[in-house]
Formats: C-alpha cells, sequence, structure tokens
C-alpha cells in the first residue's frame, strides 16, 4: 500500500508540474511555478496523509493532498514569476537586479545610483525606478514591504546605523508617496551587519552599500 501511495503522489504532483511548465520563464530549469507545485505537492501529501488511520485512507488523503498542495503552490510560485518579470522590465537602471528565492523577491539597489556619499535624499533618475517598484507593488498588493538599508564598514557603528536607517526610511517614503499602503511598509537599517561581500577591497564595500526591498506575499 505504500508503494501505491507513492506512487499516485508522484503522478500527482508529476502531473501539476508538467501543466504548470512555462519555458519561457525557467530556461530549460525548473521554474518557480514549478518548484512550487512540487514543494506543495510534498508538503501536502505529508499533511494530508496523517489524517486516518487505515493505511488505505491514508494513500487517498495524501493523493488528494498531494494534488491541492501542488495546485497552491503552483499558484504562488507563478505569481511571484509574473510579478519578477514585470518588475524587472519596469527597471530603466541596469545595475538594479530583481531576485526571486521562492517564497519572497529581493530587489538590490546599489547606494551609488541611490544616493550622494553620506546622504539620504534620493536621487531624481532612481526616484523613477521607485516609482516603478511602487506600481508594481500596487499591482501585487497582497504582500508585506521590508526596506534594508546596509552599509560598509567605514565609519564607527552608530554613524551607519543611524545612515542606514535614515536611508530606508527615505525609500519607504518615496514608496508610501506613490501610492503603496503605510501598513504594509516597515524600514530598517542594519549598517554593515550583513555584508554580500568583502569590506577589504573598494569593490567589495560597493557591494555591501545598498538598498533592499524584501516583497514577502501574505497569501
Amino acid at each position: 500500500m505504500k508503494l501505491r501511495a507513492t506512487t499516485i503522489i508522484a503522478a500527482s504532483g508529476l502531473l501539476v508540474l508538467t501543466a504548470c511548465a512555462d519555458p519561457a520563464m525557467n530556461g530549460g530549469g525548473m521554474s518557480r511555478t514549478q518548484q512550487g507545485a512540487l514543494a506543495g505537492a510534498a508538503v501536502g501529501a505529508v499533511l494530508a496523509g496523517t489524517r486516518d488511520d487505515d493505511s488505505s485512507g491514508r494513500s487517498r488523503d495524501a493523493a488528494r493532498g498531494a494534488i491541492v498542495g501542488a495546485a497552491v503552490g503552483a499558484v504562488a510560485g507563478n505569481m511571484l514569476d509574473r510579478q519578477a518579470q514585470a518588475l524587472q522590465q519596469s527597471l530603466t537602471n541596469p545595475n538594479i537586479r530583481v531576485v526571486n528565492h521562492g517564497s519572497y523577491l529581493q530587489v538590490v539597489m546599489p547606494d551609488g545610483i541611490l544616493f550622494a556619499t553620506g546622504s539620504a535624499a534620493v536621487s531624481g533618475p532612481a526616484q523613477q525606478d521607485l516609482y516603478a517598484v511602487a506600481r508594481n507593488l500596487n499591482q501585487y498588493p497582497n504582500s508585506r514591504v521590508e526596506v534594508v538599508g546596509h552599509t560598509d564598514s567605514t565609519g564607527t557603528q552608530a554613524i551607519n546605523r543611524d545612515l542606514s536607517q535614515r536611508r530606508a526610511q527615505s525609500v519607504a517614503g518615496i514608496l508610501a508617496a506613490a501610492g503603496v499602503a503605510q501598513n504594509r511598509l516597515s524600514a530598517v537599517g542594519v549598517a554593515d551587519t550583513q555584508p554580500v561581500a568583502s569590506n577589504a577591497t573598494e569593490a567589495g564595500r560597493a557591494q555591501n552599500r545598498r538598498v533592499e526591498i524584501l516583497i514577502r506575499p501574505t497569501q
């Protein structure tokens, strides 16, 4: 019976994955839609398979759970795929990156395109890209948005934390001014506590000076 249940679950997952395949998005690999379907199928099967005491009931519920879970996961993954693609296409500065992590989107904006040295005032060209981000967020309203300011290790911790906080708040303020609901937004400065490169070189420090916009779906 366990073999039968496993076979049904696998077949269910493969069925949904096949239906969700999008060659234009996955470049020959597995898209976020397919990854979401696979993860949802696994979780749905495990949860549903624990409901009944008899093995036949577990098999039946596991198969149903796999199908339902795969469908839910596919919907969530497909939404992030579409939002990420639309967001990247709306941005004018090629140095801004949109990263789809599967469960959330990360917009990485180097501070060099946002601010003058030591300033928290957003430059004019960068404001246009932030307005594009805001339009995208309003098109996909079911998410919460965290703006995180980062610095390199130059300067004192107190100065860096204050500067990173003010920069995060500046970016969040522009998103709010562009129509993103305040209750969706939060802003935090983390100074140099989350580097993505070595602070021993100028190139590394430049990578560490950034603002990230984290978009986390709420349903």
